[in-house]
């Protein structure tokens, strides 16, 4: 996507967790210009486990032309609905909101409160009532509107680690699982207008501060082959395993963000995946692209499998 109106990054407020039992994935000397948004995990199973019943979009839709039936019934519910996401084999089942940016005081329809961007629906769930649990929210300065050539490149979504395995809770069962990632790669992404499928080409544990050298979250458009190169690069280089899955320079990808185990050092634990291309099926892994230096260390493996055989 063209970066000619790209909103800068604002401040993610802190949350003071006393007395909720809970473990934050950030300490008291969190930096307030940090922009990512600060990930729990609970010590119960307070959250409920079913989805909100349907969800529909924000401000940046141009219109309700084209936009699904079932878009334009959870626009209904909260204005700020931006899709649905569904990873089979996992509890993952849920829509997800744009986060509205900052929010000034005096607004009803955000409780009259002040927000900083991407802040708004980690404690409020998709009535925009106050759960834990939250919701599950884009960033706010995404774009996945209906004109595929404006999405953003890098969708990134955001969702609590509950320990009850709703929101991304489920996403732990990924951390450095091969076997987990081989029953589960593939997810459901629709957005007010369309479905798509994407491939989880890889997954990483890095730092949620802003002076990490991967600043994921603040990597929306790489629209340039040297920023897509970059966030290919780094995935790779700090990935829990190789999936193989190639990724190319043109490729959409989702981020799904979650924090990374019940630690002070605000680490996150991220899956990314790519918009599968023509040719591929949603399920049938063989049919996945794969990367050459992949295909090269199969073959290296096979051939040292032979050699050990016949000896």
């Amino acid at each position: 996507m063209n970066k000619y109106g790209k909103i800068i990054s604002a401040a993610a407020a802190v949350i003071a967790a006393a007395g909720l039992g809970v473990t934050v994935c950030v300490n008291g000397k969190r930096d307030k210009d940090d922009p990512t948004p600060p990930a729990e995990m609970v010590q119960t199973t307070e959250a409920s486990t079913q989805p909100p019943t349907m969800p529909v979009y924000d401000s940046y839709v141009p219109s309700y032309d084209g936009m699904t039936e079932k878009t334009k019934l959870m626009l209904e519910k909260n204005k700020n609905y931006a899709g649905w996401i569904r990873i089979k084999n996992t509890p993952v089942d849920y829509p997800f909101l744009k986060d509205p940016g900052e929010i000034q005081e005096g607004q009803p329809y955000y409780n009259n409160e002040f927000h900083n961007p991407n802040s708004f629906y980690l404690h409020k769930n998709f009535e925009r009532n106050y759960e834990f649990a939250g919701a599950l929210f884009m960033d706010y300065r995404d774009n996945f509107g209906a004109a595929e050539d404006v999405q953003s490149e890098n969708i990134v979504i955001y969702g609590h680690n509950m320990l009850n395995l709703t929101m991304f809770g489920s996403l732990r069962n990924y951390y450095n699982n091969y076997s987990f990632w081989e029953q589960a790669a593939f997810i459901e992404l629709s957005s007010a207008y369309k479905d798509y499928d994407y491939v989880i080409c890889g997954n990483a544990v890095t730092s949620g501060y802003k002076e990490s050298d991967f600043v994921y979250w603040d990597m929306e458009e790489l629209d340039t082959e040297e920023d897509f190169n970059f966030y290919r690069d780094k995935l790779r280089e700090k990935q829990v395993f190789d999936t193989g899955v190639d990724m190319e320079f043109g490729d959409k990808l989702v981020t799904l963000s979650t924090c990374y185990g019940a630690s002070e050092d605000n680490m996150r634990f991220i899956l990314v995946a790519r918009r599968l291309r023509d040719g591929e099926v949603a399920g049938d892994m063989s049919t996945i692209q794969r990367s050459d230096e992949y295909i090269k260390k199969q073959k290296e493996l096979e051939k040292e499998k032979t050699t050990k055989e016949k000896s």
